[in-house]
Protein backbone atom coordinates (compact mmCIF):
# COMPACT_ATOMS: atom_id res chain seq x y z
CA UNK A 1 0.00 0.00 0.00
CA UNK A 2 2.77 2.19 1.05
CA UNK A 3 5.49 1.53 -1.47
CA UNK A 4 4.42 3.30 -4.50
CA UNK A 5 3.90 6.42 -2.19
CA UNK A 6 7.48 5.98 -0.96
CA UNK A 7 9.89 5.76 -3.94
CA UNK A 8 10.07 9.07 -4.85
CA UNK A 9 11.49 9.85 -1.22
CA UNK A 10 13.91 7.08 -1.09
CA UNK A 11 14.92 6.05 -4.83
CA UNK A 12 16.88 9.36 -5.04
CA UNK A 13 19.03 8.32 -2.03
CA UNK A 14 19.36 4.78 -3.34
CA UNK A 15 20.50 5.78 -6.68
CA UNK A 16 23.41 7.80 -4.84
CA UNK A 17 24.66 4.88 -2.90
CA UNK A 18 24.46 2.83 -6.21
CA UNK A 19 25.99 4.70 -8.24
CA UNK A 20 29.43 5.45 -5.49
CA UNK A 21 29.28 1.14 -5.23
CA UNK A 22 28.80 1.11 -9.46
CA UNK A 23 32.13 2.73 -10.09
CA UNK A 24 33.98 0.74 -7.63
CA UNK A 25 32.47 -2.57 -10.03
CA UNK A 26 30.33 -4.11 -7.36
CA UNK A 27 27.28 -5.58 -9.07
CA UNK A 28 23.45 -5.88 -8.32
CA UNK A 29 23.54 -9.83 -7.81
CA UNK A 30 26.57 -9.35 -5.49
CA UNK A 31 24.37 -7.44 -3.43
CA UNK A 32 21.26 -9.22 -3.40
CA UNK A 33 23.79 -12.00 -2.18
CA UNK A 34 25.15 -9.81 0.46
CA UNK A 35 21.64 -8.92 1.38
CA UNK A 36 20.87 -12.12 2.18
CA UNK A 37 23.37 -13.56 4.31
CA UNK A 38 22.79 -10.38 6.48
CA UNK A 39 19.34 -11.73 6.83
CA UNK A 40 20.16 -14.78 7.75
CA UNK A 41 22.34 -13.82 9.90
CA UNK A 42 19.27 -11.79 11.51
CA UNK A 43 16.96 -15.05 11.26
CA UNK A 44 19.62 -17.10 13.99
CA UNK A 45 19.83 -13.91 16.24
CA UNK A 46 15.82 -13.80 16.14
CA UNK A 47 15.86 -17.72 17.67
CA UNK A 48 18.95 -16.82 19.43
CA UNK A 49 15.91 -13.63 21.10
CA UNK A 50 19.12 -11.32 20.22
CA UNK A 51 16.14 -9.02 19.20
CA UNK A 52 18.58 -5.89 18.64
CA UNK A 53 21.02 -7.56 16.91
CA UNK A 54 18.50 -8.78 15.04
CA UNK A 55 16.91 -5.75 14.14
CA UNK A 56 20.25 -4.53 12.57
CA UNK A 57 21.43 -7.04 10.70
CA UNK A 58 17.64 -6.90 9.16
CA UNK A 59 17.79 -3.17 8.28
CA UNK A 60 20.92 -3.81 6.41
CA UNK A 61 19.28 -6.61 4.81
CA UNK A 62 16.63 -4.52 3.80
CA UNK A 63 19.02 -1.55 2.49
CA UNK A 64 20.89 -3.93 0.10
CA UNK A 65 17.37 -4.98 -1.08
CA UNK A 66 16.97 -1.96 -2.43
CA UNK A 67 20.33 -0.78 -3.27
CA UNK A 68 20.79 -3.76 -5.49
CA UNK A 69 17.66 -2.55 -7.45
CA UNK A 70 19.25 0.25 -8.06
CA UNK A 71 22.54 -0.97 -9.17
CA UNK A 72 20.53 -2.96 -11.94
CA UNK A 73 18.97 0.22 -13.22
CA UNK A 74 22.10 1.28 -13.92
CA UNK A 75 22.85 -1.21 -16.02
CA UNK A 76 19.79 -2.94 -17.07
CA UNK A 77 17.17 -5.35 -14.90
CA UNK A 78 18.04 -9.36 -15.30
CA UNK A 79 15.53 -11.83 -14.94
CA UNK A 80 18.46 -13.92 -12.87
CA UNK A 81 18.10 -10.86 -10.84
CA UNK A 82 14.60 -10.68 -10.18
CA UNK A 83 14.50 -14.07 -9.61
CA UNK A 84 16.84 -14.06 -6.99
CA UNK A 85 15.62 -10.76 -5.32
CA UNK A 86 12.00 -12.32 -5.01
CA UNK A 87 12.86 -15.61 -3.84
CA UNK A 88 15.77 -14.33 -0.93
CA UNK A 89 13.06 -11.87 0.16
CA UNK A 90 10.56 -14.61 0.76
CA UNK A 91 12.84 -17.43 2.24
CA UNK A 92 14.15 -14.11 4.64
CA UNK A 93 10.43 -13.02 5.29
CA UNK A 94 9.20 -16.77 6.13
CA UNK A 95 12.64 -17.69 7.74
CA UNK A 96 11.86 -14.11 10.54
CA UNK A 97 8.57 -15.95 11.38
CA UNK A 98 10.38 -19.33 11.78
CA UNK A 99 12.64 -17.44 14.28
CA UNK A 100 10.29 -15.98 16.12
CA UNK A 101 8.95 -19.43 16.10
CA UNK A 102 11.96 -20.83 17.49
CA UNK A 103 12.83 -18.62 20.16
CA UNK A 104 9.36 -18.59 21.83
CA UNK A 105 7.78 -22.13 20.63
CA UNK A 106 5.20 -21.95 23.14
CA UNK A 107 4.07 -18.40 22.85
CA UNK A 108 5.06 -17.73 19.06
CA UNK A 109 4.81 -21.16 17.25
CA UNK A 110 0.63 -21.48 16.22
CA UNK A 111 0.72 -17.72 15.17
CA UNK A 112 3.86 -18.53 13.51
CA UNK A 113 2.25 -21.19 11.64
CA UNK A 114 -1.00 -19.00 11.00
CA UNK A 115 1.10 -16.14 9.73
CA UNK A 116 3.15 -18.44 7.05
CA UNK A 117 -0.36 -19.87 5.97
CA UNK A 118 -1.29 -16.17 5.14
CA UNK A 119 2.28 -15.44 3.50
CA UNK A 120 1.03 -18.70 0.90
CA UNK A 121 -1.81 -16.24 0.07
CA UNK A 122 -0.04 -12.61 -0.45
CA UNK A 123 3.17 -14.79 -2.22
CA UNK A 124 1.39 -17.70 -4.61
CA UNK A 125 -1.30 -14.13 -5.32
CA UNK A 126 1.22 -12.23 -6.36
CA UNK A 127 3.37 -14.50 -8.40
CA UNK A 128 0.74 -15.94 -10.02
CA UNK A 129 -0.87 -12.77 -11.26
CA UNK A 130 2.69 -11.68 -12.45
CA UNK A 131 3.32 -14.67 -14.45
CA UNK A 132 -0.14 -13.82 -16.28
CA UNK A 133 0.28 -10.58 -16.63
CA UNK A 134 3.87 -11.41 -18.42
CA UNK A 135 1.78 -13.86 -20.83
CA UNK A 136 -0.52 -11.02 -21.42
CA UNK A 137 1.60 -8.14 -21.62
CA UNK A 138 0.37 -6.14 -19.02
CA UNK A 139 2.94 -3.50 -17.18
CA UNK A 140 2.86 -1.18 -14.40
CA UNK A 141 5.79 1.32 -13.00
CA UNK A 142 3.83 2.58 -10.31
CA UNK A 143 6.62 0.61 -8.00
CA UNK A 144 9.29 1.59 -10.30
CA UNK A 145 11.07 -0.63 -13.22
CA UNK A 146 10.84 -4.51 -12.38
CA UNK A 147 11.78 -6.99 -13.91
CA UNK A 148 7.76 -8.24 -13.29
CA UNK A 149 4.76 -7.40 -13.08
CA UNK A 150 4.14 -6.20 -9.28
CA UNK A 151 0.56 -6.26 -7.85
CA UNK A 152 -0.09 -4.21 -4.82
CA UNK A 153 -1.28 -4.48 -2.04
CA UNK A 154 -2.60 -3.91 1.66
CA UNK A 155 0.62 -5.54 2.61
CA UNK A 156 3.50 -4.61 0.64
CA UNK A 157 7.27 -4.37 1.18
CA UNK A 158 7.27 -1.12 3.37
CA UNK A 159 4.38 -2.52 5.67
CA UNK A 160 6.48 -5.87 5.81
CA UNK A 161 9.52 -3.99 6.90
CA UNK A 162 7.90 -2.19 9.67
CA UNK A 163 5.83 -5.37 10.92
CA UNK A 164 9.58 -7.16 11.45
CA UNK A 165 10.91 -3.94 12.99
CA UNK A 166 7.71 -3.72 15.34
CA UNK A 167 7.83 -7.65 16.26
CA UNK A 168 12.19 -7.04 17.26
CA UNK A 169 11.60 -3.77 19.31
CA UNK A 170 8.30 -5.38 20.95
CA UNK A 171 9.34 -9.34 21.05
CA UNK A 172 6.38 -9.85 24.03
CA UNK A 173 4.35 -8.65 21.28
CA UNK A 174 4.91 -10.63 18.30
CA UNK A 175 1.37 -13.20 18.45
CA UNK A 176 -0.92 -10.31 18.66
CA UNK A 177 1.49 -8.70 15.72
CA UNK A 178 1.25 -11.88 13.83
CA UNK A 179 -2.62 -12.07 14.10
CA UNK A 180 -3.09 -8.63 12.80
CA UNK A 181 -0.52 -9.04 10.35
CA UNK A 182 -1.90 -12.42 9.17
CA UNK A 183 -4.89 -10.85 8.70
CA UNK A 184 -4.05 -7.95 6.76
CA UNK A 185 -2.06 -10.74 4.57
CA UNK A 186 -5.05 -12.51 4.04
CA UNK A 187 -7.34 -9.14 2.80
CA UNK A 188 -3.90 -8.50 0.52
CA UNK A 189 -4.75 -12.16 -0.50
CA UNK A 190 -8.29 -11.75 -1.24
CA UNK A 191 -8.16 -7.92 -3.30
CA UNK A 192 -5.64 -9.49 -5.10
CA UNK A 193 -7.82 -12.72 -6.24
CA UNK A 194 -10.84 -9.87 -7.51
CA UNK A 195 -8.39 -8.48 -9.55
CA UNK A 196 -6.72 -11.50 -11.31
CA UNK A 197 -10.74 -12.50 -11.26
CA UNK A 198 -11.41 -9.22 -13.20
CA UNK A 199 -8.54 -8.62 -15.03
CA UNK A 200 -7.73 -12.42 -16.29
CA UNK A 201 -11.54 -13.91 -17.18
CA UNK A 202 -10.97 -11.54 -20.11
CA UNK A 203 -9.87 -12.84 -22.82
CA UNK A 204 -5.77 -12.82 -23.93
CA UNK A 205 -5.83 -10.16 -26.72
CA UNK A 206 -4.23 -12.17 -29.77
Amino acid sequence: MLDARLRPLVDPHLDRLAAALDHRGITADGITLLAFAFGLAAICAVALEAYGTALLLFLINRLGDGIDGALARRHRITDLGGFLDIVLDFLIYAGLVFGFALADPAANALVAAFLLFAFMGTGSSFLAFAVMAARRGLETRARGPKSLYYLGGLTEGTETILFFVLAMLMPARFPLLALLFGAMCWITTAARIATAWRVLRLPRPS
